[in-house]
């Protein structure tokens, strides 16, 4: 596909970096003639210097027959612009980056009255994130599929684990649970397991089920399902005031420490029903009187990666029952992994993740319907959703079992007429199901793509 990015922030950067990597041809835009030198010497793209949201720029980077423009600057009246000149010279699909709580509200507007294809927050998807991740407070990533239906929710297994020596098949008839372990990342290696797989202490274990039988098998495994009824947030950012929203519509206390006193005026009009202190986070003092050791979770949200390891490291070590950290550099993998941090969020991959999404849903239009991605294990692995085509012969009504799929990749749920099934070798896949992928080394960007 013919794409072209305008705007070559910590955002655009990625987006750039991953689409490439998908071999599309890709045109990129900014202001910043050294940033798009950077750009063009590192991945395989064309490079435009100017201001994307000018009619002239667009024109002179002869982009009026791409597929798809995606505007990331930091600015969402410009994004909102870019897209408007975008489908005036031409291009069909246009996305724009917007932060605005108040543009927020106006989505569908922007996509029935402007034309703009699709409108992503980040801010936004990432508290959805990390309140599907509290929900589960043994579980250090939560991701929903099939409307909310299905979850694929990641853990370790700590010292006290009643999985550790047991195989996958021992594990389900013991407690008879309906789930499947669909990956496990063990040291650097990433496993998709078959039934005699047997679980190791430290093991990371992606798990997919029903989020009822979820709940349940959390249960039965002895992890930890009680309801957090407070947090505290480290920062007074959009992406906290989003969160806070979902949190306190849920019965959740929140709290909130921004040093900024600007920033708390703020808060404290939009929400009223939050606790706002307007202090340094970084103050051990300051966090202990607030009760840092009492709260169900903590949240690190500051701008700063730096602030937010500090704070979870700390919060951690006090034995704080759930540390989600938010980071915007993706360079701190061995940090992580020393101090015991295992939730991590990162903005700028849920952004790409969600574009990534819809542009293998642009390439898949004329045979299955792409839905859902999530990229996992710093993006070795890809879960994704699809429906299935009634055109996709060579894969319907045979046994899963006699289909030759590649090596490395697992189905781990079926929906048929708004039921969920896990699938065994028995089971087929028909018109209409929508199917969860788990895929390890290959790009799915259609069911067909399973088969060797």
């Amino acid at each position: 596909m013919n794409i072209v990015i305008v705007g070559l922030g910590k955002f655009g950067f990625l987006l750039t970096e991953h689409l490439s990597k998908e071999n599309h041809d890709i045109v990129v835009i900014d202001t910043n003639a050294k940033v798009i030198e950077e750009v063009v010497n590192q991945f395989d793209v064309k490079g435009y210097v100017g201001n994307g949201a000018s009619y002239v720029t667009q024109k002179g980077a002869s982009i009026s027959k791409a597929d798809l423009l995606i505007a990331t600057t930091s600015t969402d009246e410009v994004n909102i612009l870019t897209c408007l000149v975008a489908k005036k010279i031409g291009i069909k699909q246009t996305i724009a980056r917007i932060r605005n709580p108040e543009y927020s509200l106006q989505a569908q507007m922007m996509q029935n009255e402007l034309g703009i294809s699709m409108t992503v927050n980040p801010d936004y998807n990432t508290a959805m994130e990390i309140f599907r991740t509290i929900r589960y407070p043994s579980a250090i990533k939560v991701d929903s599929f099939a409307n909310g239906k299905i979850d694929l929710v990641e853990i370790k297994l700590e010292d006290n684990s009643p999985l550790i020596g047991k195989s996958l098949l021992h594990i389900k008839d013991k407690y008879q649970i309906k789930i499947l372990v669909c990956a496990v990342k063990r040291d650097e290696e990433i496993i998709i397991p078959h039934g005699d797989f047997v679980l190791n202490k430290g093991d990371y274990v992606y798990i997919t089920a029903e989020t009822h039988e979820m709940s349940k098998t959390f249960k039965k495994l002895k992890f930890s399902t009680e309801k957090v009824k407070s947090v505290m947030l480290i920062g007074g950012s959009r992406l906290s005031y989003y969160l806070s929203e979902m949190l306190v519509d849920n019965g959740v206390s929140v709290k909130i420490i921004e040093n900024n006193r600007k920033v708390c005026d703020s808060l404290s009009d939009l929400l009223p029903n939050v606790l706002i202190l307007n202090g340094d986070g970084t103050n051990q003092k300051l966090l202990l009187q607030e009760g840092l050791e009492d709260v169900d979770a903590l949240v690190t949200l500051t701008g700063l990666d730096e602030t937010n390891i500090i704070v979870s490291t700390y919060a951690k070590n006090l034995k704080c029952k759930k540390v989600i950290t938010k980071v915007s550099n993706g360079n701190y993998d061995l940090i992580f992994k020393n101090v015991g941090l295992d939730s991590i969020i990162s903005p700028r991959e849920l952004f790409s993740s969600n574009i990534i999404r819809y542009v293998r849903g642009m390439q898949s239009s004329r045979g299955s319907e792409f839905k859902t991605l999530y990229r996992l294990v710093n993006n070795k692995i890809e879960a994704s959703e699809f429906v299935i085509s009634k055109a996709s012969k060579k894969l319907t009504s045979i046994p899963l079992k006699d289909l030759h799929m590649k090596k490395n990749i697992l189905l781990a749920c079926i929906i048929r007429e708004n039921k969920v099934i896990i699938p065994s070798g028995k089971d087929t896949l028909e018109p209409l199901d929508s199917v969860i992928i788990i895929s390890a080394n290959d790009v799915i960007n259609d069911v067909k793509d399973i088969l060797e």
